[in-house]
């Protein structure tokens, strides 16, 4: 069964064979959160194409950030009916907590973007 993109984003594996992990360490082991793997281990996918290839990221990283800030903003000051102290207190937790995933997963979104999916097949060599 063909893994489908989403699925390999959130998961974050290797985007061309969406088989190998990017990262070495689950997501919230907080051992080595910034660590990511070279190469793929299954299809030896270079996951550093270039110097400065991430830079894209950090803006994808900024965007997630601020749409999921404003959300949960408003909803806690308007639908829960929280001061907007109580609701950027909580926010600021979150964010703390979320801010290795989004790292991470801002990556995977990256790399996806920019790799296309080419499965190995069962007598290729890996």
């Amino acid at each position: 069964m063909k893994p489908t993109v989403f699925r390999s984003i959130l998961g974050m594996h290797c985007p061309r064979c969406r088989e190998g992990r990017m990262f070495p360490t689950t997501t919230f082991s907080f051992q080595r959160p910034f660590d990511m793997d070279a190469r793929c281990s299954k299809c030896g996918q270079s996951y550093h194409p270039e110097p400065g290839f991430y830079y894209g990221a950090m803006f994808l990283s900024y965007i997630l950030s601020g749409f999921f800030s404003i959300g949960v903003a408003a909803f806690l000051h308007w639908v829960v009916d929280l001061s907007l102290l109580a609701s950027f207190s909580i926010l600021i937790a979150i964010l703390a907590f979320l801010f290795v995933w989004v790292f991470r997963i801002s990556r995977s979104l990256w790399l996806h973007m920019n790799v296309r999916y080419a499965p190995m097949r069962k007598n290729q060599p890996s």
